[in-house]
């Protein structure tokens, strides 16, 4: 049977690891309206944000992307990320491996 989680069962704030011993690497991202993580970067991996529900500024290498509840991003890891919530935000992260 495939593994099933409810994304509100999982534990961690601001990140919590969904499936938290398997690939890819899928994360939680819960940020109050005016909280944001600070720049960084995943860079051996792609990396897919869904947002669940609220808004968020997205900064990618210090350029501004406003998503919003039902977007999806995709970018290359090593772009440096800087997430802002415009308003109580659920996301769901997937951070895959890059193939060589």
């Amino acid at each position: 049977m495939a593994p099933v989680k409810s994304i509100e069962d999982c534990e961690g704030v601001p990140h919590a690891a969904v499936f938290p011993t398997e690939e890819p690497k899928t994360i939680r991202l819960s940020l109050d309206e005016g909280e944001s993580v600070g720049a960084h970067s995943h860079p051996e991996r792609r990396v897919i944000l869904y947002l669940i529900s609220g808004e968020i500024d997205l900064q990618l290498d210090g350029e501004s992307h406003i998503i919003q509840s039902g977007d999806v991003v995709q970018f290359d890891g090593t772009r440096e990320v800087a997430p802002a919530a415009q308003a109580d935000s659920t996301a769901l992260i997937v951070l895959a491996k890059k193939s060589d």
